[in-house]
């Protein structure tokens, strides 16, 4: 078949230069010989094509707020993290918060991974339509998207789905005003909708027209239902609705809307003073009828936008670094493990991780790729091995240093002598430390180097976990866990500083479920008395916390 395939390209080819002829005529003359030569000259061109190594060329570009790994050309790789700086710097503009410059770990790391296809095989294969997807973990937030796609005008599919799920990781990070699904989700389309023009200027604010059909098609959705998640699970037919188009819709037109002028503002300050949703838009926006007429007003119009000139953006400086050839080999595998893996999958990347260690085995960047995929295959001896080995080539490697960590602390509860191996087991994460003071993991394993093995966390282990906290306030499960810690302290008033933006999650799955509950329970519950945890219902129904992407 691949055969057949290059010889009718070749015959496409021959025809273009004016060959076509004069080989058919051949062809019937001399028959079998010549059918000979032709596949002679296939194979030859099959050999070409086939001949490159099993690896493109790889590419590193960090800059202030991102890491992106990808296997383009180097001038296409530096405009896109160009881009995202501007865009970054467009949201820190608009919004007039800023999340600050994040610790070199709690930068997102994004994997340019190819095609939708790729995406979708990536994802598990359950969504036909995912485009990209995001998993925000302390130290380790990950976005995989689809090939860079430079395009004029209005952003392909796969960049606004990016820029959606950084929105939401930014406005996380910027604040902990708690943020409703609709409110969430109309932000995060509203800054998606952005154009990067070649002068360098960005437009931020578009009409959505990747929403356009479920605004007019899909089924409709009251401003009210927005408002009201109660209503709205109640009037959700099962069928595709137009609640992202719809909540796109509120936020554009209440962002520009001089008449509605602070009405936004003001409905998020009567949500912060406790007010629920509703109540907090009927007092802040009136009439909630009138509101939804003008909104269907509103979208027969024309939409204004935002357009920030390129003096104005903050980019910063983008650092081009070319992966040496064993970590590009390896890098189709350290994204696979990026994403996680089950065991199944954790034993075919083991596999094919020792294969390509053999064949660079003084590269530490392979070594750590592979210590992380001995981990991930429940072998912490070797896991440890192979961290050590790479960690004797470049004592900085960080993955290595976390692999580590992670094996000895899988270890450490069959230890004879728990406690020395809990602290042997704290000190690829001390060195970790060291290296970089703002790092999550090593707060967070302190803290568990005590409450995993039954002992009382000090107040240092203490302060570190909520340290760890702050510095990576997309981690729901993170958040969960600081609230829960300072539950047993009895200070529940401080613990509600941490559920809030965890429940109003639009995203949240099971944590955002827990933390509702945990709230409804806090309110019962004043300072320094014991909270009955054991009230907490149990949704097995409810979904693990996740990036939408899709």
């Amino acid at each position: 078949v691949h055969s057949l395939l290059i010889y009718n390209l070749f015959i496409e080819h021959a025809v273009q230069l004016g060959l076509g002829c004069r080989l058919a005529t051949k062809f019937h003359k001399k028959g079998t010989q010549v059918f000979q030569a032709v596949y002679r000259m296939i194979i030859a061109v099959f050999a070409l094509l086939t001949a490159h190594p099993a690896w493109a060329d790889w590419y590193e570009a960090s800059s202030d707020h991102f890491v992106i790994y990808a296997d383009d050309k180097e001038r296409d790789i530096q405009r896109f993290a160009q881009e995202l700086e501007s865009y970054h710097s467009a949201m820190d503009s608009l919004t007039g918060r800023s999340a600050g410059k994040p610790s070199p770990s709690n930068r997102v790391v994004i994997y340019v991974v190819g095609g939708q296809r790729d995406i979708r095989e990536l994802a598990g294969g359950k969504s036909r339509t995912i485009a990209g997807f995001y998993i925000p973990r302390a130290g380790g937030s990950r976005a995989f998207v689809q090939e860079i796609r430079h395009q004029e005008g209005y952003p392909h599919f796969s960049t606004i789905v990016l820029l959606h799920e950084y929105a939401h990781h930014f406005l996380t990070s910027s604040s902990r005003v708690p943020m409703p699904r609709w409110l969430g989700e109309g932000a995060a389309e509203f800054f998606a909708a952005a154009t990067f023009n070649d002068d360098g200027s960005l437009m931020i604010g578009r009409a959505a027209q990747h929403r356009a059909g479920e605004l007019v098609r899909a089924d409709p959705v009251h401003v009210r239902e927005l408002l009201d998640p109660e209503l709205y699970k109640q009037q959700k037919s099962g069928r595709y609705d137009a609640f992202y188009g719809k909540s796109w819709m509120l936020y554009h037109y209440l962002t520009f809307s001089k008449e509605r002028e602070g009405q936004l503002a003001q409905y998020q300050l009567n949500m912060v003073d406790g007010m629920g949703s509703l109540a907090a838009g009927e007092a802040a926006f009136g009439n909630l009828d009138a509101l939804e007429r003008e909104l269907k007003s509103y979208l027969r119009g024309q939409f204004m936008t935002f357009v920030i000139n390129r003096e104005k953006l903050a980019i910063g400086t983008v650092t081009l670094r070319k992966l040496p050839p064993g970590e590009a080999e390896i890098m189709p595998l350290v994204i696979r493990s990026q994403r996680g893996v089950n065991a199944e999958e954790a034993a075919d990347i083991l596999a094919e991780a020792r294969t390509i260690a053999t064949r660079h085995p003084q590269d530490p960047g392979v070594l750590a790729a592979l210590a992380e995929a001995e981990f991930d295959a429940g072998n912490d001896a070797e896991a440890i091995s192979a961290a050590d080995r790479a960690l004797s080539l470049d004592p900085a490697n960080k993955n290595a240093l976390i692999q580590k960590g992670y094996a000895l602390f899988r270890q450490a509860p069959k230890a004879d002598d728990r406690a020395a191996a809990f602290a042997a087991a704290m000190r690829p994460f001390e060195a970790l430390n060291a290296l970089e003071n703002d790092h999550p993991l090593p707060l967070i394993y302190y803290f568990r180097s005590y409450a995993e093995r039954g002992a009382v966390p000090p107040e240092n282990a203490r302060a570190a976990l909520a340290r760890a906290a702050e510095l990576a306030p997309f981690d729901l499960g993170l958040q969960l866990t600081t609230a829960m810690m300072l539950i047993t302290e009895r200070k529940h008033s401080e613990a509600r500083f941490f559920l809030a933006p965890i429940a109003a999650s639009p995203h949240g799955g099971r944590a955002a479920e827990k933390a509702r509950q945990l709230l409804d329970l806090l309110a019962q519950t004043p300072d320094g008395e014991r909270l009955d945890v054991g009230r907490l219902k149990e949704d097995g129904k409810a979904e693990e916390p996740t990036g939408a992407g899709s």
